[in-house]
């Protein structure tokens, strides 16, 4: 394999000079929701692995190939949180090019479960808005989601004057 112009791409691209074979190389994606309490809180939990090990996040991961984009946001809430799910809308799509991923965020009710902590999960938390730790969230798709979801909420909070940035940049 060599990486550099192909016949017919517009970009250079992993190749086989001998046989024509591309290798695309295409983001992941990842899924994720919002848990959200009766009292309108969201659950976020304390990550217990890197990346953002120690830091704030929404339940997410990534999807596997036999899942639908909801199963498999609904998999991961459980695994993370113990909670069971039923996403009711897409917050938002997120694409991040330099980690190679594009997120999407349901906003999700609570249906079931109890939350508990995992390996990936130091802690498990419900917040209501005016207490969201946004110094210690993880990642900026986390932060762009939780914005444009209390946008929803919340009109009257400036979350783009928060001027925050998670360690992802």
């Amino acid at each position: 394999m060599t990486f550099g112009p192909v016949d017919g791409e517009d970009r250079p691209r992993h190749h086989c000079e001998q046989c024509g074979f591309v290798a695309y190389v295409n983001p992941r994606l990842v899924v994720t929701t919002l848990p959200v309490t009766e009292k309108r809180e969201v659950v976020l939990l304390r990550r217990g692995i890197p990346p953002g090990y120690g830091a704030w996040a929404q339940p997410g991961g990534f999807l596997e190939s036999d899942e639908t984009t909801i199963m498999g946001a609904v998999r991961e809430t459980r695994e993370e949180t113990g909670l069971v799910v039923e996403p009711t809308m897409i917050v938002g799509i997120y694409s991040r090019p330099q980690a190679g991923v594009a997120v999407v965020v349901y906003e999700a009710r609570i249906t079931g479960g109890e939350l508990t902590t995992t390996p990936e999960a130091l802690e498990v938390q419900p917040y209501p808005i005016d207490d969201i730790p946004w110094p210690l969230i993880a990642f900026n798709t986390t932060l762009w989601a939780l914005r444009d979801w209390v946008r929803g909420e919340r009109p009257d909070i400036d979350v783009d004057s928060l001027g925050l940035e998670g360690e992802d940049g």
